[in-house]
């Protein structure tokens, strides 16, 4: 229960799949309504304060994660070791045991139009281990999502986050996973023990969905770089592919291999008749992502450009990205208007909140804002200078923005909040929730959901660590509810005006959750 992801723990819906060849028991399987969580999940025995960040990435409370197994299996490797009442992260991995920072300095040295932390800003690394690639890229002002499996190696997710680097717990298996279209410059595996040729080569389609135009795809495994029969077949068998899928391999260096994704159609359209595999319907949307089954299709690149054009980091933050035009969404200002409206808003109320509530002494590292739109929090607490991640969330029950945060250099994922989210207990320090209630009640009254307050509520006391906090900016119609729930959980909570004034329609819901409950 100290570890209950519900929608990944769900041993009955596991139990009976029909089958789970593709890896289906790693995916979402959320419990049935009036069987999901419905109490307070404990921390381990002895759990404390986490160490914090930039300390974090090399070591951690072992009472946070009382788990030795990856010690046992991976010590060897340069992942991860056990000293006293710490684990420690020397920051090697399977394919870079001499530790992070050299094999990303060789991976620029490959490709140099790679140029982390301007180019390249944002990076998808699968099969993540305990996430030490993405925790040195974050010193080179790139960002990585980490994901991997709830598996034999369980806790390496929760590892990550208690390090404070951005994870979470996913698997490529059957359904897409939940980001956009042209999301990441890279897409990394190290040894992620993914068969990337199987079912026509579905799983690395997924990969070239979520590949930005002229994005790079790095692979370290043993097919690279061992001449034994059956590696080098499968080597073979990832050079047809990969040609097949327009890709060019632009560099082979030892242990690593780099292809290109192209820039535009040409050789997709220029492919000769019947080759697989096809291009996708023009009427498939690549972004639409929750719940959609992986498709062995190839993603077209838009025909105007959208996508690829992004500006370099960090001008990127603040530049109102072409795929702005795309997002579908009733509105009586133009999107770009939009877009900078929402930029100068939280601009300006996060100023207000450092000055109001000393937010500068929060530490703030994983951060969670659970309606972003355009990603205007996040870029505000970019630019007052907070040491800290935030994972954007894209709410189902609104327009699919994912595009425009991933363009603007921003890590997000779609979800819906009458489920439970695919991370770990005591994940974040800082819960963001603005006009998220009152829009999901509102939803609840007219399609008779389980998508009720209460609900929401004991999802966040799950996710959120004792010490964090979370601020609820919404309607004063759902403010009575939101105390009244928040108290019943133990969370210390105090209600305040916004900046409008004791008169205006919103107000916010200040809430810490303590380290000892009452």
């Amino acid at each position: 229960m100290r570890e209950y992801i519900p929608c990944l723990d769900n041993v009955y819906a596991i139990k009976r799949l029909n089958s789970t060849e593709r890896g289906e028991k790693y995916e979402r399987h959320c419990p049935e309504e009036g069987k999901g969580l419905n109490c307070l999940v404990p921390p381990p025995k002895g759990y404390r304060q986490p160490i914090p960040w930039p300390r974090s990435r090399d070591e951690v409370w072992y009472n946070n994660v009382p788990h030795s197994r990856l010690v046992e299996d991976k010590g060897g490797q340069n992942w991860i070791s056990k000293e006293k009442d710490k684990f420690k992260f020397p920051g090697g991995g399977t394919q870079f045991i001499h530790g992070a920072d050299q094999y990303l300095d060789q991976i620029n040295k490959m490709v140099p139009d790679i140029a982390f932390g301007s180019h390249t800003r944002v990076v998808l690394d699968v099969g993540c281990g305990v996430a030490s690639f993405g925790a040195y890229l974050l010193s080179r002002n790139v960002l990585t999502i980490s994901i991997a499996p709830k598996d034999v190696h369980e806790n390496q997710i929760q590892f990550a986050l208690e390090r404070g680097v951005p994870a979470m717990v996913a698997a490529l298996a059957t359904h897409r996973l939940l980001y956009p279209s042209q999301a990441f410059e890279i897409i990394h595996c190290s040894r992620c023990r993914i068969n990337w040729t199987r079912d026509d080569g579905i799983l690395l389609l997924e990969v070239n969905r979520m590949l930005r135009a002229g994005g790079y795809f790095a692979w370290a495994a043993q097919p690279v770089y061992k001449h034994e029969q059956i590696l080098e077949e499968q080597w073979e068998e990832m050079l047809k592919l990969t040609t097949r899928l327009c890709w060019t391999l632009v560099k082979k260096e030892g242990y690593i291999a780099i292809w290109q994704k192209p820039f535009n159609n040409s050789c997709y359209l220029s492919r000769e008749a019947g080759i697989k595999p096809p291009l996708c319907d023009p009427n498939d949307d690549p972004d639409n992502v929750w719940y959609v089954d992986l498709k062995a299709c190839i993603t077209q690149i838009p025909e105007d450009g959208y996508g690829a054009n992004v500006t370099k980091w960090p001008a990127r933050l603040h530049t109102p990205p072409d795929r702005l035009q795309s997002i579908q969404m009733d509105a009586y200002m133009s999107r770009k208007e939009l877009f900078k409206a929402e930029s100068k808003y939280w601009a300006e109320t996060i100023a207000g909140y450092i000055r109001a509530w000393h937010w500068k002494k929060f530490k703030l590292r994983n951060v969670l804002d659970m309606r972003a739109v355009f990603g205007g929090f996040a870029a505000a607490l970019i630019d007052q200078g907070f040491d800290c991640w935030v994972l954007n969330v894209v709410p189902v029950s609104g327009p699919n923005t994912l595009p425009v945060i991933y363009d603007r250099g921003l890590l997000g994922v779609m979800h819906d909040w009458c489920e439970p989210f695919d991370t770990y207990p005591r994940t974040y320090d800082f819960l963001h929730a603005a006009g998220l209630f009152s829009i999901e009640r509102k939803r609840n009254d007219l399609a008779f959901t389980q998508c009720n307050i209460s609900t929401i509520m004991l999802e966040m006391d799950r996710i959120l660590r004792p010490g964090g906090r979370a601020y609820i900016r919404d309607s004063v119609n759902v403010m009575d509810e939101l105390q009244e729930t928040a108290k019943a959980m133990g969370w210390h909570v105090a209600l305040h005006d916004t900046s409008e004034g004791p008169h205006a329609s919103y107000r916010i819901l200040t809430c810490e959750k303590r380290l000892l409950r009452p």
